[in-house]
């Protein structure tokens, strides 16, 4: 009797951490937009979408679960697989918010299946997996980081401006202080190319972040055109 109460014990202890595991808590989201022309000029090339070359504007990159010491969950549950019938009244959306640079040319289901499965199962304690999707794209239309940096007098057209008046000009537009991602083009020049700002845990609100992400941008940043 004493070695089923225990072998009870021990499988309702297992299937707690596994409840809890599934659970996970996380304290903020960073909302990630990504510069095209940025990923393009950097990367050893770029491939528009099936749907074709998207619009000269910031795309999403993702909603990412984050911890506010610095760490992130990912990939928390392996049995939560991407399901395209989740999104399906998204797609034309996603498509033109959210596409996939990446070659070969693709329909965008392998990027948003990819962010799903490595971050959005993490947030399943707060969003299912249409929520997330939804979440992400309203993010977005009331983020127009474009407008809020041609309004400062930055634009893409391959000139240089300061990291600072890049930052300032996103915080006096938003309220809040984002994080700025540059990658180098194949002249090592530095160029704007993410824009990270952080969200409650309920994928709906802009927050001041907990923490930034460490920039490697240099004093100077090119905005190339697209």
């Amino acid at each position: 009797m004493k070695l089923i109460f225990c072998i009870i014990s021990k499988l309702l202890i297992l299937l707690c951490l596994s409840v809890a595991c599934l659970s996970q808590d996380f304290d903020f989201f960073y909302f990630v937009q990504q510069w095209p022309g940025a990923y393009c000029d950097t990367r050893q090339s770029c491939c528009y979408p099936k749907t074709g070359k998207p619009a000269a504007d910031f795309s999403i990159h993702g909603l990412w679960p984050n911890y506010n010491d610095g760490s992130w969950p990912s990939n928390c549950d392996p049995d939560s697989v991407f399901d395209k019938s989740q999104i399906s009244e998204l797609i034309s959306s996603m498509e033109k918010e959210w596409p996939s640079l990446s070659c070969p040319s693709s329909n965008g289901m392998r990027f948003w299946s990819h962010e799903w499965e490595k971050h959005g199962t993490c947030a399943q304690s707060e969003l299912d997996q249409t929520e997330y999707f939804e979440a992400t794209l309203k993010l977005k239309k009331k983020l127009n980081l474009l407008k809020i940096l041609k309004n400062a007098g930055i634009e893409p057209d391959d000139e240089f401006y300061s990291l600072n008046s890049i930052t300032n000009a996103i915080k006096e537009g938003t309220g809040f202080t984002p994080g700025i991602e540059c990658n180098r083009d194949s002249a090592r020049n530095s160029q704007l190319y993410q824009v990270y700002m952080c969200v409650d845990t309920s994928g709906s609100d802009f927050i001041e972040c907990p923490l930034l992400p460490r920039s490697k941008c240099g004093e100077q940043i090119q905005f190339p055109k697209f």
